[in-house]
This record gives C-alpha cells, structure tokens and sequence, in this order.
C-alpha cells in the first residue's frame, strides 16, 4: 500500500485498497507484538475460567460503550446509564439510547461472528444499524468531511463515490476474512482499523461501528472467546494522539507510529481488563462471604450473581430469577442494605439497589 499526500478537501477517492505487502515492521514492533499477545492470551485463558462470564461482560460491555460514545462527545454518566438499565423503561436521553445501541450492537456482533465465522459487509451494515437505528447503509451522497471540531477546518475527506466505496468494503471484506496473507492478526487490526475509517463508509456511526470490529476480529481470530478488550478506553484518554496517527498515515504514509499505538493500545486494555475482571471477581466472592457468615438465611450463589449483573438491582430481578417471591425478595433487598453491601434510590414510584463496592470499582477504575 502506499497513501499519499493529499488534499483534505477532496474526495479521497483514490484511497489504496489494502495489501499485505509493503507493510515494515521494525524491532520495536516485533518486540511490542510479543507483549501485546502475551498479556492478550493470559485475558483470554482468565475468562475462559470464570464460572459466569456474564457478571464479567455485561460490566466490561457497558463500560466500553460507554467510552466509544465518549469519544464522538456523547455523554453521559455511569449513574444515569445504570439506573436507565435497572428500570428498563423507554430512554428519551438520547446520549444514553445511544450507548446502549451501542453495547447491543456489540452483543449483535458477536452473535452473527460465532454463527457465520466470517467478517462480511453486510454484518458491518448490521451493526451500524443497530447502533443508529436507521438503514441508511453505505455512503450513496457526496457531502461528508471530518472536521476539527474547534476550528471548522477540514482535517479529511472521505470517498464520495458510491461504487468506489463499495469496492473499498469488498476488498477490505477479503482482508479480513483472508488467512494465508502471513501478517500477524494485531497488525492486521491495525490496518483494518485504519482502512475502515478512512473509507468512513457511513454517514453516521463509524468510530462506534469501527471500534466494535475491533473485538469481533479478536474474536474471528480466536484471541478472545467474548468481547472483553475495553480499547476505547485506552483510545479517549489519548484521543488527540489516536486522530493525529491516523492523519499521518493517509497524508504521510506513516504506518510504523500508528501499527505501535495500536498494539500498545491493546497490551494497555487487555492489562487493564483483566485487573477489573479480577478486581469484580474478588469483590463477588468477598460479598459471598459477608452474606454466608451474616445473612446465611438468604445466601445462595445465584442471588448473588443477580447483585452483580448489572450495578443496580431490584425486587423483580430476584423474582424473574426464581430466587424469591415479591414480598421476600423485598425483605432480601433490604437486609442487604443493612449491611452496606446495597443502597436503596427512589425514582419516582421505583425503588432500585445499588451495588455500592461494585458501583465505586467502576466509577473510580485504576488506570495504568
């Protein structure tokens, strides 16, 4: 592949399609492919251990959606998102439909790669879908420009053509799925990950629907068994870096920079995740053993796994999973939040619980 210089202001509609070749990796990348793989493989072999793995994703998917939302400047906070989720009613909050469209297109995702084992357009356009609520598909009309959003300057412009973009996403479709090219599939992701936002073959929605290929290719590629990589995050808290690389492939054919943000992207998150994943597994069993040695009379694991499915909870979460009538899942509720473990919020005619421990591990996260 070779980019070239160009002007922002016009259509790139001579965008390279994607080759294995003339692709270089130095030392330094090697060595960042070893480590990125390493803690990669020790994220995967984890979850393949725990005996829920839904207590670990349903946290680690919000969570991701939340900051891939973020960083197109939507909005919003983890108590708003919760209690949204707890109460499972109609969101008028357009910045919170929208990470939720978000983490159900990531759920969408990954059910369609374990179906089909394979990566196609079309399943892109489904999670674009999902994540805009519209069926607008691929880009037919001339008019998009990525701009800054400070100044109003134009930083890119896409293809505009309706065939050229077609045949963009053909040959972008055959990379990935293609598995005698000999790259490494972290390099490879890189390359993806760059391609498909240059192509930006959407009129809305293609960071979201970029970041989400992401994972679903780990998963392709059997580096994960489920979306637990959190990139996002690693990519808002270094947003101007993250856009500026990107930049400097298509203006500067500058690969070896943007190859090295991304691995170390993935060996930063993968760390990180599985910290959290370790750190919410902890806080399980801790809580197993305060309700054991406090409240035996109302311990069982599978009420506990309902405390730690979502960050809030209420009395028909403990009805619908069998573990109690209305009226004694009530008194459960509120045994617990006499020893600190819950705490009661009232919306309106509604009382939810609030996993206080698990809430503050989210809401104050360590970051390396």
């Amino acid at each position: 592949m070779k980019y070239k210089i160009i002007d922002p202001d016009k259509a790139y509609n001579e965008l390279p399609k994607i080759s294995p070749q003339g692709i270089t990796l130095n030392e330094d990348i090697y060595v960042q492919l070893i480590k990125s793989h390493k803690v990669l493989a020790e994220l995967k072999g984890y979850s393949e251990l725990l005996p829920n793995k839904n207590i670990i994703l349903n946290s680690i998917t919000l969570e991701e959606a939340k900051d891939s939302s973020e960083i197109e400047n939507i909005i919003t906070t983890h108590d708003e998102l919760y209690k949204a989720i707890a109460l499972k009613k109609k969101i008028h909050n357009p910045a919170i439909k929208e990470v939720l469209n978000y983490r159900r297109a990531l759920f969408l995702g990954m059910d369609l790669i374990k179906e089909k084992g394979i990566f196609t357009t079309n399943m892109i356009v489904a999670i674009q879908q999902e994540i805009e609520e519209n069926e607008a598909g691929l880009r037919k009309l001339p008019g998009t420009k990525l701009m800054n959003d400070l100044t109003g300057e134009i930083r890119y412009t896409p293809p505009d053509d309706q065939d050229v973009i077609k045949s963009l996403m053909r040959n972008l479709e055959e990379f990935i799925n293609e598995e005698n090219d000999k790259l490494d599939p972290l390099i490879k992701l890189a390359i993806i990950h760059y391609q498909f936002e240059a192509i930006h073959p959407f009129y809305d929605g293609n960071g979201r629907t970029g970041r989400i290929i992401n994972v679903l290719y780990l998963i392709l590629m059997r580096l994960l068994n489920e979306p637990f990589l959190y990139l996002s995050s690693y990519i808002i808290r270094h947003k101007p870096k993250y856009y500026s690389l990107l930049h400097d492939v298509t203006f500067k054919d500058e690969w070896e920079p943007w190859l090295m943000f991304i691995l170390q992207a993935i060996e930063t998150t993968a760390k990180e995740t599985l910290t959290m994943s370790e750190n919410i597994i902890k806080l399980f069993d801790a809580t197993s053993v305060v309700i054991k040695n406090e409240l035996n009379k109302i311990y069982s694991k599978e009420l506990v796994e309902v405390l730690f499915s979502n960050v809030y909870c209420k009395i028909s979460d403990l009805v619908d999973n069998g573990i109690a009538s209305r009226n004694i899942a009530s008194n459960y509720l509120k045994m617990l939040e006499t020893k600190g473990i819950l705490k009661s919020v009232k919306i309106g005619r509604e009382v939810i619980y609030i996993n206080v421990n698990l809430f503050a591990l989210f809401k104050n996260p360590k970051r390396h």
